[in-house]
Order: structure tokens, then sequence, then C-alpha cells
């Protein structure tokens, strides 16, 4: 099989999906599975063959026809895009319910992706320590990030606050922002702004579950 280039040019919908792959390949790694065909991938994934075959090609040679796709290699070639071998040390911004769950799981399933600080405006938040990690005042933002060495920060702050937050951790050298903030936010060139917008996630799942309801009626 041909190995394919690193961190190839993909669309941010085929990066998503081949987050979902990989988790579903690592699960059925478990389970020893081996080998899978896209049809039973489509059936686990509920992504369509086509896209799954498309997805794929896009990589390189990744299966032979009638064999399928072995399970141990798509792992190690996904493994290769999406995980980063150097350690993305993280600051959360805001910790509210959301910030506080997601300190508390610190992305468990993957080593070198470590939220190291916390902040927020909350007098009865600042100085608690969630999984280790200690929240600071948002005036000690400039020194902790220095400190700390942070290249990615998770905004959970309100719309209405997200850019006054995100201009100051841009200022202090982060060039990848996760926010949580529906609303979009102005960033110099460089910098790169992932959105996650809880309201339309759900909408569109329950969009594609109404329609395969419909179509099985």
């Amino acid at each position: 099989m041909d190995h394919l280039i690193e961190k190839p040019n993909l669309s941010k919908a085929t990066t998503k999906r081949l987050s979902l792959y990989l988790r579903c390949l690592k699960e059925l790694q478990k389970e020893g599975v081996q080998r899978i065909k896209s049809s039973e991938f489509s059936q686990l994934t509920h992504v369509g063959s086509a896209t799954i075959r498309r997805d794929f090609s896009q990589l390189g040679e990744l299966g032979r026809s009638g064999y399928g796709y072995d399970v141990n290699y798509l792992i190690s070639v996904f493994s290769s895009i999406l995980d980063t071998i150097e350690e993305k040390r993280i600051a959360l911004i805001g910790c509210g319910n959301l910030g506080q769950a997601l300190v508390n799981n610190n992305f468990r399933r993957n080593d070198n992706l470590n939220i190291v600080c916390a902040f927020d405006n909350d007098p009865e938040k600042i100085g608690l320590i969630f999984n280790g990690v200690e929240v600071y005042s948002m005036d000690r933002l400039d020194d902790v990030l220095k400190k700390e060495k942070v290249t990615v920060a998770i905004s959970t702050v309100p719309s209405h606050q997200s850019q006054a937050a995100v201009e100051k951790i841009v200022n202090n050298g982060v060039t990848a922002i996760l926010s949580f903030a529906p609303d979009p936010i102005k960033v110099p060139e460089g910098v790169t702004v992932h959105y996650i917008d809880l309201t339309t996630e759900l909408q569109t799942l329950i969009y594609f579950d109404e329609l395969a309801q419909s179509q099985r009626g």
C-alpha cells in the first residue's frame, strides 16, 4: 500500500469524519477486528459508503478491492494525520459548568493534549483547582500563558465577551482557538479558530434522526 503524504490538505468536514473513523477503528481494534469493508464501516459510523471511499481515496491506496481495509493500518494512517507528536499545552478560558467538564476530562485519551491552566473573572472560582488545574484571574493571563508555554486555547465564554478574551489570548502567541461561542471572532492572519455551536449540532442531529425515522416509516 502506498504511504500518504503527511498532513494532506483536507476540508474541515473530511477531517471531522477522520476523527470519527479513528475513534470507531480503535473500538474495532479492541474487539479484535482485523479488517472491515466500507459497507460494514458505513453501518458503524453512519457515514455513507461512497463518502467513506472518497475520504479514504484522498489519503492514498488504503485498501484492496474484495479485501476491504486493514484496521491496524487505517489506525496508523489516521493517527499520523490527526495525532500530534508534540505536547500541546492548552489554556481554558471560562470555567463555568462546561469549562469544568472539559478540564475534568482533560483529553484523557490523548497524552499530548493537556489543559495546563484555566481563567475566569468570577472571584469565587479564582484559586480553585479542578483535576489538578488552577483557575487564575483573567488579569494573570499574560504572565501565566507565557510561563506555561501555551499555544492552544479553548474559550467557553459567552459571545458578547469572546472577542475581548480572544484578543488577549492572541496577543500572547496563541495561534489555535476552539470557541464554544457561535458568533464569529475576528483574528489576525495565521490564527485558526474553530467553532462548536451546540444548538446547531443538536438541530443537525435531530434533522437527520427525523429524516431516518420518516424513511423507515
